[in-house]
């Protein structure tokens, strides 16, 4: 699900790679060569070299670079088993990278007297409210956007995924109902709810919607062409198809398959944007140009600029990089829709995207008038970390480190621990058993931020309706002391655990868990409490 500089529980199952390699396009198979001129030289090679190791069907390049041409390429199929190949002007869903999209179209409010960053949310949004009534009142814009509220990690995502009826304004009613996992301001955990509420913020203060003041203020004066806010605006067939592994064994292993996409227009200000990498070109040099236009017009302040790369919130810290390890930090921060952090004594600003079936990848090196992207289609996260790195060190004329060899490693370390965590993927069930016949546990079950599952009977066996998630509908089955597990059409999404709470015979409400202990975050059941509907 949307990705950024986060600590994500499937990280790991995102990165595997299992399966007989797959051909790619001669694209990718054969490079053509780039002209020396160019300054990007060696680039189709990195990029092949990626694809065929670690089966990435179809990639998409841009390079912004000082005194050099721009560098624009598609890579491979957009789909598996299709013959279409990805070129400059087809469109991949960017997902998190959307982020620093929203931050910019807030900074043109503040640019325009409309708005502060340190603005209490209140002031904008009179109904807005947090689960503790001081951070209600403290919540300032700025806030909402630097994952430091004290939610938990992906807090509401079940709102915004898998494909849902659920609207922006019930992730805003949503948030009195989160119970914070630390203290407002107290440490760094990445949420997309938070900015869907600053996309509602937007358009209370421009009278516009997310997707008419992004389209108006940031795609038009930039000529994206084909950039879209959501995924329902894609017109024509010129964009990607969506790759992931379902397992066996587990989620995030076996070979890659063509998935449907899972989000809904309401994720669109957290990571809705559409775009290739041909138009996402002026996005990266405004970016780099700190908001002032090819013909001399800013498009946002200096001053701005510098208020969204500046970090808030510290996300990490260590002794730095390693000569194994040259990616690493010694501070990465969370700043305004942006990460930030040190690679090889340089500043980096970078974002994540992932979406079931695609990860992409934002950087910016600032000082050195360097921007690029990398956009794939599949969902496989370590590859396209290794190409990002490759790359930026390609460009850098940094010192030789063969980043493919060590994505490998990484991805053969966390397969082991994948396994070991879960073994065959196919949980055995704990001690315990039901106590009351099957009958005893339908009903309605409501959550105050979620809204109602169904459990019902059929034939003997117990099946649950998570009513506003179509995909999650499945029969149960025995897990333990009054406790079940579901299972979801295969691609659906994380199984869950159902723990009912029986008092005095009766079955009161019930709980949940995600079945697998390295779930992806946003299958947030731990945070669904519910309570039986009486008859």
């Amino acid at each position: 699900m949307p990705t950024g500089p986060i600590t994500n529980r499937r990280e790991a199952l995102l990165a595997m790679s299992g399966g007989a390699l797959l051909a790619t396009s001669s694209a990718a198979a054969e490079p053509a060569p780039t002209s020396k001129a160019s300054g990007v030289e060696g680039i189709d090679a990195i990029v092949a070299s990626f694809m065929r190791e670690f089966e990435i069907p179809g990639i998409g390049i841009a390079v912004v670079s000082p005194d050099q041409p721009v560098f624009l390429k598609g890579y491979g199929v957009r789909t598996l088993g299709q013959p279409a190949p990805v070129d400059i002007h087809t469109q991949f869903a960017i997902a998190s990278n959307s982020k620093a999209f929203l931050t910019a179209c807030l900074a043109l409010l503040v640019d325009d007297g409309k708005l502060g960053w340190e603005d209490p949310v209140v002031k904008h949004l009179p109904e807005f409210r947090m689960y503790d009534p001081c951070v209600t009142t403290m919540m300032t814009v700025r806030d909402l956007l630097v994952h430091r509220s004290g939610l938990p990690l992906g807090a509401g995502d079940l709102l915004q995924f898998p494909v849902t009826d659920r609207t922006a304004e019930d992730v805003l009613h949503a948030l009195p109902y989160f119970k914070p996992a630390r203290g407002f301001r107290a440490g760094y955990a990445y949420d997309n709810c938070l900015y869907i509420v600053a996309g509602i913020l937007l358009h209370r203060v421009s009278g516009l919607s997310w997707d008419e003041f992004v389209s108006r203020r940031i795609f038009q004066p930039l000529g994206m062409r084909d950039a879209v806010s959501n995924s329902t605006l894609l017109r024509g067939e010129n964009h990607v198809g969506r790759h992931a592994r379902l397992g066996p064994p587990v989620i995030g292993m076996g070979p890659l398959e063509v998935v449907a996409p899972v989000e809904t227009p309401v994720i669109g200000p957290a990571g809705g944007v559409n775009v290739s990498v041909a138009e996402i070109v002026p996005w990266l040099q405004v970016q780099l140009g700190k908001g002032a236009l090819s013909d001399g017009k800013r498009l946002w302040s200096a001053e701005q600029s510098a208020e969204m790369w500046k970090p808030q919130t510290i996300v990490s810290s260590g002794p730095g990089p390693t000569p194994d390890e040259p990616q690493r930090s010694v501070m990465s921060g969370y700043a305004l829709g942006w990460g930030v952090a040190d690679y090889r004594g340089r500043r980096m600003l970078s974002h994540a995207g992932g979406l079931i079936g695609q990860i992409t990848r934002t950087t910016l090196l600032p000082e050195q008038g360097l921007g690029f992207v990398v956009y794939s289609n599949t969902q496989d996260d370590e590859p396209v970390s290794g190409l990002r790195y490759a790359l930026l060190d390609h460009l850098l004329d940094a010192p030789p480190y063969d980043w493919v060899v060590a994505t490998r490693r990484k991805i053969e370390q966390q397969s082991a621990e994948v396994i070991k965590a879960v073994g065959s993927g196919d949980f055995t069930p704990p001690p315990g058993r039901p106590s009351l016949p099957l009958a005893a546990y339908v009903g309605r079950y409501r959550d105050p931020w979620y809204g109602d599952v169904v459990v019902a009977l059929k034939g003997d066996r117990l099946a649950i309706d998570f009513t506003h998630t179509p995909a999650f509908k499945s029969l149960l089955e025995p897990f333990g002391a009054d406790a079940f597990r579901t299972r979801f059409a295969r691609g659906a999404g994380e199984d869950a655990v159902v723990s009912f709470e029986v008092k005095e015979g009766r079955v009161s409400g019930a709980s949940m868990r995600a079945l697998s202990p390295i779930a992806d975050f946003s299958f947030d059941f731990q945070d669904l409490s519910f309570s039986r509907v009486p008859a």
